[in-house]
């Protein structure tokens, strides 16, 4: 095409077309915005910790970065063992380890949950009572002195008959605790577990509203996270995924999918021996929850190893390298969140999550500012390869595992901000002005 020659440019339909297209697309529009909204954006944790209710204590966190770092001193004591232990690759063995340390030392747990189910158990009344009153004044002073947990709350028992009530009651006690104490923190959590019908989910939605509603709390402001735990929770009756219809039932609530790896298990049959996150039921399930809960904002999160790392090096070392697997395993699918069952696991979750973003950051850094800059290169990146970029570098920098400075080095410039825009649906599809 010449310099500076003007096409005649014609048309052959009129604006009613458009508009009447527009106009019968309307409802889609909608729909596709209330049932899509896409990513929050909001910091994801990288594990949950479950702690027995009647065994939490103020200082539950500091305890369990303490004892982590002894079992780093006894079973790995510098870069070079635990990188062995876990066949780190040799440039990533120190910036890992020192990673590793200082965010026990710092931020040794993420999201820790207080567990008034399985880890439980029946209780008296009476002293289920104390109990939840209890954890609320601990996690309301903990955020008051600024020792919490970036997201704490509590699994409560679930819907099912047997234990309803008790169930209602403890978040109440719970929820009242906590506004008594001065109001719900920014990083509630709560989670429902055992969840097998999406009118249960409707019914936790309810209580939800009476409390707010009871309690000039503002409407909304209360979301759960679904426990997925039952093959019907997967699979309906009728064959349809219930795990879609549980997100919708939770009307905007709903904050995450967790996965339970030993309940669901035995939930079909498996045998003891193999009952893990790796096995061919868990990824099925997963994969499920993971497409149902795509662009809906509800995150998912993957289950534990019961296998704990305690007793002499040999062993801690097998269970170390265990935990070490899945979780990588767990972050190629997109599992970007997993329980935690003893402080002996936080080594190699932090090892694994940090050598996930380090091993890949730089090329994932050195493409999205090629893209940025619209700079050519041996990879076609397009708006949602953008958006998943961004994402991972973000992960890294919220973990940890990742620093500004580094980060904005290897974009040639970009800044946290930057990162935001092209992680964000309208964001991904265009470059940085001024780039």
């Amino acid at each position: 095409m010449g310099q500076g020659r003007h096409e005649h440019v014609t048309t052959s339909l009129t604006s009613a077309v458009s508009e009447e297209i527009g106009a019968s697309l309307a409802p889609v529009d909608a729909e596709l915005a209330r049932r899509y909204p896409g990513d929050p954006g909001t910091r994801q944790p990288v594990h949950t910790v479950y702690v027995p209710a009647d065994v939490f204590a103020a200082d539950t966190m500091r305890s369990w970065g303490d004892r982590a770092l002894t079992a780093l001193d006894e079973h790995a004591p510098d870069a070079a063992s635990f990188a062995t232990v876990l066949g780190l690759a040799d440039e990533l063995a120190e910036p890992v380890h020192d990673r590793v340390r200082a965010k026990l030392e710092r931020e040794p747990v993420e999201d820790l949950r207080v567990d008034f189910e399985d880890g439980y158990g029946s209780r008296p009344d009476a002293e289920e009572d104390e109990t939840a009153a209890r954890a609320a004044r601990l996690i309301a002073q903990a955020y008051a002195a600024g020792t919490a947990a970036p997201y704490m709350g509590i699994r409560m028992k679930c819907m099912e008959a047997p234990v309803r009530d008790r169930g209602i009651r403890t978040l109440d006690i719970f929820l009242t605790g906590l506004l008594e104490a001065g109001g719900l923190p920014d990083g509630l959590v709560l989670t429902l577990p055992k969840v097998t019908y999406a009118e249960q989910v409707t019914a936790m939605v309810r209580l939800l509203e009476a409390f707010e509603k009871a309690c000039a709390v503002v409407p909304g402001r209360i979301g759960f996270e679904i426990q997925i735990e039952t093959s019907q929770s997967i699979l309906a009756a009728d064959g349809t995924a219930t795990v879609a219809r549980m997100i919708q039932a939770a009307e905007g609530r709903a904050t995450g999918l967790h996965y339970g790896t030993f309940d669901y298990s035995a939930c079909l049959g498996v045998s003891a021996a193999y009952q893990a996150s790796d096995h061919p039921a868990a990824d099925h399930a997963k994969a499920i929850m993971q497409v149902a809960a795509a662009g809906t904002g509800v995150r998912v999160c993957d289950g534990s190893t019961n296998v704990l790392p305690v007793g002499p090096s040999e062993k801690v070392h097998a269970a170390w390298r265990l935990h070490y697997g899945l979780t990588r395993r767990a972050l190629t699918r997109a599992y970007y969140q997993g329980w935690d069952m003893h402080p002996g696991h936080l080594p190699t979750r932090y090892a694994a999550v940090f050598a996930f973003y380090r091993e890949g950051y730089e090329q994932a850094a050195e493409r999205l500012a090629r893209y940025a800059n619209r700079a050519g290169g041996d990879v076609m990146d397009e708006p949602a390869t953008a958006k998943a970029l961004s994402g991972y570098l973000l992960r890294g920098l919220d973990c940890g595992a990742l620093d500004v400075d580094e980060v904005a080095r290897a974009t040639d410039g970009l800044t946290r901000a930057d990162l935001e825009h092209f992680a964000t649906p309208r964001g991904a599809d265009a470059t940085l002005s001024g780039m």
